[in-house]
């Protein structure tokens, strides 16, 4: 029976976990992590899973015997956070370069140093390249659909990659919020058992994992990852529509909100885009019309869809919680302002680094974002493309 809860997004994560009833868990603590493990960890001396959970020494070890379980054939999920991400960046790439379905959720936190506990963006958006598929979550209750999700998304026979679940640690991973919580029955059906063509367990047919790979048939290999994450877009779509059916809940891999009409917008992740919608409608009581664009999937990139939604809005500030240190912004803005390249009616396109190391974001710093957007609109000059919202300069 589906039950409404109170559950912080750790919990909600946890939770999708234990109904998926995973092989392997393997894993290390680290805030704002820690609590996803800790609750797995307790559904698993409670005997309610059937999983393996390994307690390794370090996020590396843990996504290495994820990577294990994985190629022998295990449903494996895991979870981490910022220096932990770091930390297994060599098996991450491993994982995503080997096809492995693993599924990790990533609770943001900022990348040291100095060091810093809380969110901003720096420990994912780092991991951008990995091949990784990446989902963005707004709230609890997202965090725990997309968990979901993920599992079918992964093990599709034309995918066959890992998938990160991030969402922002100390806001949604710590926040106690309502939600829904499907029946067990109802996710297990909907995530099915893991197909697998070849396991390392299977001795009357060897195969080789991860090998060295020269230069006769590398480049081939990547090409081959490429193709997978390309075709990830129609099976996160497909999956997404069984879900909607199965929930109410839609979850498009990107979500406008009032750009039908709209001249001026912001692009935005993870739980700013609430704070985003709530000045747009107060800036529509006052006549503006302004607008938002939550990104659900950052990875594979929905570049024709955002093109798609930004259709005739004139002026557009890209939201970063993170910045790539030496580039001309943030990792959102240079692949939102690359694709609007293509566009026919290219809006005018600025970047706001904000939030790091969890400096909070109000109303009134999302209000002078559209307050800038529009006396770009009004001048017709763009000024500084890429600014610094809420920090003391």
């Amino acid at each position: 029976m589906r039950k409404i809860v109170a559950l912080v997004g750790a919990d909600a994560v946890a939770n999708a976990m234990r109904q998926v009833n995973p092989d392997v868990v393997a894993a290390y603590p680290i805030t704002p992590q820690t609590e996803i493990v800790q609750r797995f960890s307790e559904f698993v001396a409670d005997g309610l899973v059937d999983t393996e959970f390994i307690t390794a020494e370090s996020e590396h070890s843990a996504m290495s015997a994820c990577i294990g379980a994985s190629a022998a054939g295990g449903r494996v999920m895991t979870a981490t956070s910022a220096n932990g991400l770091a930390l297994m960046w060599e098996v991450v790439y491993i994982a995503a370069s080997t096809r492995l379905p693993i599924v990790m959720g990533v609770v943001n936190r900022a990348l040291s140093g100095p060091i810093n506990i809380h969110c901003d963006h720096s420990d994912s958006m780092g991991a951008r390249d990995a091949g990784w598929i990446q989902l963005y979550s707004e709230d609890a209750q997202e965090a725990y659909d997309n968990t979901i999700q993920a599992v079918r998304i992964a093990e599709h026979e034309m995918v066959q990659l890992p998938v990160m679940v991030c969402q922002d640690g100390f806001i949604t991973g710590h926040d106690l919020e309502r939600l829904e919580l499907l029946d067990d029955e109802e996710v297990r059906a909907f995530v099915g058992s893991r197909k697998i063509e070849h396991s390392l367990l299977d001795l009357d047919h060897p195969i080789t994992v991860g090998p060295l790979d020269l230069p006769d048939y590398y480049f081939e290999h990547k090409r081959q990852q490429a193709e997978a994450i390309e075709r990830s877009r129609a099976v996160i779509d497909e999956v997404a529509e069984e879900f909607e059916e199965l929930t109410g809940r839609s979850r498009p891999k990107v979500f406008p909100y009032k750009l039908d009409d709209a001249e001026i917008a912001t692009i935005v992740l993870s739980s700013t885009s609430g704070t985003c919608r709530v000045v747009v409608d107060q800036l529509r009581e006052r006549g503006v019309k302004a607008g938002t664009l939550k990104i659900r999937c950052f990875h594979p990139f929905p570049w024709q869809e955002i093109m798609e939604a930004l259709r005739g809005v004139k002026a557009v500030a890209v939201l970063d919680r993170s910045a790539s240190l030496g580039a001309l912004g943030g990792p959102v803005y240079l692949e939102v302002r690359s694709a609007l390249y293509a566009a026919e009616m290219r809006p005018a396109v600025v970047d706001y680094i904000y939030g790091l190391g969890g400096r909070e974001v109000r109303l009134a710093d999302i209000e002078s974002v559209y307050s800038d957007l529009s006396r770009v609109v009004e001048t017709g000059e763009t000024g500084a493309m890429v600014r610094y919202l809420g920090v003391r300069e």
